[in-house]
């Protein structure tokens, strides 16, 4: 394989403006053919000509390739470059459902090409800084994970609610933050705007390793919150993936003999740190995953096996909410 890897992108709206960009931006990697049947809305392909399928883009020679379709093309074009042999990375969720998502996950896999999926969240600063501060123990043992993930209904979406759409990436931090696969999950969903998808929902579940988590997660909230909140025996941390951050706010051992504020706060309030880490556009640091990935020198993308997982996560949350039981995994 040469040096630097001939990359086609197929799906040319929002989110594949972005990896137009990233690529383009990436050493080691070259934009060399774009395609959607839809147009190009963003003036995406420059110098480039626009293809009308993932075949004439196959057809263009491609050593990777990046799909940013709706969902519920996810599954053909993915097996289609795996009939190639392109190394790809799908954006989020994988595919359409589950068992979709694990017959592309195995189209991969006997080929051995590498397979990733865009859960861009695990290359957030704050979600990295904090998955190494609980690797190094610096909370002790994790109790819960509670993530919020609000905002007003984003235009770009059609073809999926919000918990395939927004809740799934919820699922997949929650999981690799805590390192263990969920168990059970418990969900209500809501249908408020007038389309055909649930357009909110509050899911609470148990993770194999005993910790349990919350997830608030909708399109009708007028303000944009990205917040993920892990509460363990030393204390908390905060991490805001709008801006970056990651605070944690320590149990304390100074006692509090001001009646009201002990009564109000309770008497382990310590101090409040709001850590100094480096900040990189997460999608930039995806695509370089990504291309060390199919060059062989690198194992931290997201593999197409956890996109399944995820999803399989995802329909026991939807199939909670409809029948409205807990459902085991």
């Amino acid at each position: 394989m040469a040096d630097t890897l001939r990359v086609g992108l197929i799906g040319l709206g929002s989110m594949g403006r972005h990896h137009a960009r990233v690529i383009r931006a990436t050493p080691g990697m070259e934009l060399v053919a774009v395609a959607d049947p839809g147009g190009d809305r963003f003036g995406v392909a420059g110098p480039l000509p626009l293809l009308p399928d993932v075949e004439a883009l196959i057809g263009v020679g491609l050593d990777a390739a990046v799909v940013a379709v709706p969902t519920i093309h996810h599954e053909e074009v993915a097996l289609a470059l795996a009939r190639a042999g392109v190394h790809t990375l799908v954006e989020k969720p994988v595919a359409h459902d589950a068992a979709a998502g694990r017959r592309v996950a195995d189209a991969f896999a006997e080929r051995g090409l590498v397979g990733a999926v865009g859960y861009v969240e695990r290359c957030n600063p704050a979600l990295r800084a904090l998955r190494e501060r609980l690797d190094a123990g610096e909370l002790g043992r994790v109790y819960q994970v509670l993530t919020r993930r609000q905002g007003p209904f984003p235009a770009r979406i059609s073809d999926v609610g919000v918990v395939k759409d927004l809740a799934t990436h919820d699922i997949d931090l929650t999981a690799w933050v805590a390192g263990a696969p969920y168990e059970s999950v418990h969900a209500r969903v809501a249908h408020r705007s007038g389309r055909a998808n649930e357009d909110m929902v509050l899911a609470t579940g148990r993770l194999a390793n005993g910790v349990i988590v919350s997830h608030t997660v909708n399109w009708l909230t007028p303000f944009k919150e990205r917040v993920t909140v892990v509460t363990g025996e030393k204390g908390a941390f905060v991490a805001d993936t709008l801006t970056g951050d990651l605070t944690f706010h320590a149990n304390g051992t100074v006692a509090s003999t001001w009646d009201q504020v002990a009564a109000f706060r309770g008497v382990s309030e310590g101090d409040v740190i709001r850590y100094a880490i480096p900040k990189r556009e997460p999608l930039a640091l995806e695509q370089e995953r990504f291309r060390d990935a199919v060059r062989g020198v690198g194992h931290e993308h997201v593999t197409m096996a956890e996109g399944a997982d995820t999803l399989a996560v995802v329909e026991a949350v939807l199939t909670s909410a409809s029948e409205n039981r807990v459902v085991g995994l």
